[in-house]
């Protein structure tokens, strides 16, 4: 066969045939048993009944489910890190702290705690739950009104990207006789977030042959979608509006999401008919390994479809499929496990039939059958079941009871035994606290034992569940790693820090923190404050260098003490620390410590530094000294230029009047203001200064 690159119409045609397949597969072998899991979990049974007879049913998978979810549940929240990022070296602890912290955040913040409910009460019911993680970017439009515009301003601001012009008008200026401008602009900008949802069971569908979503040839994701969101993507309005869904199909498909809703759609009104944009279109996102550029290699490719033909909308290569699996018992090399609810249907038939037996066997004893001679009896008092009511007829003995004796306490040991098997597949047992039996051994150990033997079939979950949980921290960080271009700043460890993603190591190996120790608090207090004691005896006997502990080892300690007893915010008790901080505080204790050394190595450094000081004060007072004495001569020499201004005045006018000469005093008084030096001060000249 030749390799070539194929066309559009090609992939088209690879693309429909292979997600049609995939959903034959689902509706056919899957789809049923969801729906029959989903109905007894509702409290029903394939069981028919008599007219007349009792028609109660047993819960026994709605009751095991809602018993086991919790369980569940506190496994994963009552720990803050239920999965972590394992560093390679030494060298990327801190990074790795950052991204498992990071991580955790982000999925608290995308409503972390429901989607793990959803994901788990599909796993228990519906033999898996599916979640989907990916990076959503979408343009975010605003409104700014302008006036007073320049031409120039105008070009400027129109011609800046993602800006539309909505209104502009103009009128002109009196003073300039120029045009100015208002205008009405949208400024659109592509903004990005990570997003995160938990997929409902029949919009799922998978290759028949796969073991799992990595290696599967066709994974496909379909939903209906309004068609105005669909044109908000990108795609053209034209193609959209033609597209048709899934709301008149009455299918297994369909049949599962209504039971899943609780109800059907009335299809017979188009309530969005005046609306196109509202309306309902079906889009298809398949994830397969296609060598669409005919290199010999498939590539991973994301091909989007619209419509129930699955017409080809737009494709493009992609690094893994955004999609994880969660599920509590899964089948070796098969994609499809097993659910609890699966495990407990016969249970529930068996439990409901004898429960059945056992009440209509108590209403026929308490009111039994009556045999009575026709025509010898008022059949209306027969009929009338009042307490001491008469019944009337011709002859005695013409009315007979048909008792049925009592054996429904012999059947009462088949609903403990029922229970039993119950108890055997999913580990939910009755309340030991509250069972006699149970605490016929009052040692601890006793009671410990038959305690963790209960809880480990939802150990068991736990850890599966877990697998799935890790699948999906590692796709949540290749999605950061990717997208987040900038630093975030984030709280760890009490601490406000930069954070960023793009450092991140995808490469880091993932271990989990649950599924082990379920219900044992006091054994994880004990073995936190044990490691806590040893902490502290290596912190005080080998110091703050001694390379196994540190302080924030040991407020880590503090910290989990608290969280295992139900304490979450020990930044109240503990100032928050980390090795940063730690580092700065052992560099000022070394400062400190290499100044208080050289003190006592030098005895004469105290003497040195006060004869310092007094060296200082007193040249300081003799500053002092100088400045007074320079200001005193500068007064003297004030008082003796003003006394030879006052003789030369003097002098000059008798020197004129004996001798009709003149005196040039202005160039005696220059030579008199000449700037000179006392007391190594320069002083100005009397006259300069007055002025």
């Amino acid at each position: 066969m030749e390799i070539r690159e194929k066309t559009f119409d090609e992939i088209e045609s690879i693309v429909s045939t292979a997600i049609e397949d995939a959903v034959d597969f689902v509706e056919t072998e899957i789809s049923d048993i969801r729906i029959k899991n989903a109905e007894y979990m509702d409290g029903k049974t394939s069981l028919g009944h008599e007219e007349g007879r009792s028609r109660v049913v047993s819960s026994k998978v709605r009751d095991t489910i809602q018993s086991v979810k919790p369980s569940i549940l506190r496994v994963f929240m009552s720990t803050d890190k239920p999965v972590e990022f394992v560093p390679k070296g030494p060298d990327d602890v801190a990074i790795a702290e950052q991204a498992t912290d990071f991580i955790h955040h982000e999925f608290q913040r995308l409503n972390g705690y429901k989607i793990l409910n959803d994901l788990i009460h599909d796993a228990l019911v519906k033999k898996q739950g599916i979640a989907k993680a990916y990076y959503k970017t979408y343009p975010k439009a605003k409104i700014h009104m302008f006036t007073d515009l320049t031409a120039d301003e105008l070009t400027l601001l129109v011609n800046e990207p993602g800006v539309e012009v909505l209104e502009q008008s103009s009128e002109m200026n009196e003073e300039d006789d120029a045009p100015y401008f208002s205008v009405k602009i949208q400024r659109t900008e592509t903004k990005g977030e990570l997003c995160l949802e938990s997929v409902p069971s029949e919009e799922f569908f998978i290759s028949r042959e796969a073991r799992d979503i990595d290696s599967a040839y066709c994974v496909a994701h379909r939903t209906e979608m309004r068609a105005g969101d669909v044109v908000e993507m990108g795609f053209d309005p034209e193609i959209v509006y033609e597209l048709d869904s899934f709301d008149n199909d009455t299918g297994v498909l369909q049949e599962e999401k209504s039971q899943r809703r609780g109800y059907t759609n009335n299809n017979d009104d188009d309530e969005n008919a005046l609306d196109p944009a509202m309306g309902n279109v079906l889009i298809t996102e398949a994830y397969m390994r296609i060598d669409v550029d005919g290199t010999g290699v498939p590539v991973l490719h994301k091909f989007v479809m619209g419509g129930t033909s699955y017409k080809l909308m737009d494709y493009e290569p992609c690094e893994r499929v955004p999609l994880v699996k969660i599920e509590v018992d899964p089948e070796p090399h098969s994609f499809y496990g097993h659910s609890l609810a699966e495990k407990l249907c016969d249970d529930q038939d068996a439990a409901t039939s004898v429960l059945r037996g056992i009440l209509d066997n108590v209403a026929l004893t308490n009111s039994p059958r009556m045999g009575f001679v026709n025509g010898q009896v008022a059949v209306e008092d027969l009929l009338n079941n009042e307490i001491g009511g008469l019944i009337r007829m011709n002859a005695p003995g013409q009315v007979q009871d048909l008792s049925v004796p009592f054996v429904a306490g012999q059947t009462l040991s088949a609903l403990t035994y029922l229970d039993k098997m119950v108890e055997a597949k999913s580990g939910v047992t009755a309340n030991i606290a509250l069972n006699p039996d149970a605490l016929q051994s009052t040692t601890k150990s006793g009671v410990t034992a038959a305690v963790e033997a209960a809880a480990g079939q939802v150990e068991v979950m736990c850890r599966n569940i877990a697998e799935g949980f890790k699948d999906l921290f590692k796709l949540l960080l290749e999605l950061t790693h990717k997208n987040f271009d900038e630093e975030k700043v984030m709280k760890l460890n009490g601490v406000f820090v930069p954070v960023d993603p793009t450092a991140f190591d995808l490469s880091y190996d993932v271990s989990i923190n649950v599924g082990l120790g379920t219900g044992r608090e006091d054994e994880r207090v004990a073995a936190l404050q044990q490691a806590l004691q040893l902490q502290m005896q290596v912190y005080g006997q080998y110091g703050a260098q001694n390379g196994l502990v540190s302080l924030t080892n040991i407020r880590n300690s503090l910290a989990d003490i608290l969280a295992v007893n139900g304490v979450r915010n020990s930044d109240r008790y503990f100032a928050p620390i980390n090795q940063e901080i730690e580092q700065q505080m052992m560099a000022q204790q070394q400062q400190q410590q290499q100044a208080m050394l050289q003190q006592q190595q030098d005895p004469n450094a105290a003497f040195l530094q006060a004869e310092q000081m007094k060296a200082q004060t007193k040249a300081g007072t003799e500053m002092a000294k100088l400045q007074l004495e320079a200001a005193k001569a500068t007064a003297q020499d004030d008082r003796e230029r003003d006394k030879m201004a006052q003789d030369l005045m003097v002098n000059a006018a008798k020197i004129a009047g004996q001798y009709g000469a003149t005196v040039d005093v202005a160039a005696i008084k220059a030579e008199q203001d000449k700037m000179r030096t006392v007391a190594g001060i320069a002083q100005q000249g009397m006259n300069n200064g007055q002025q």
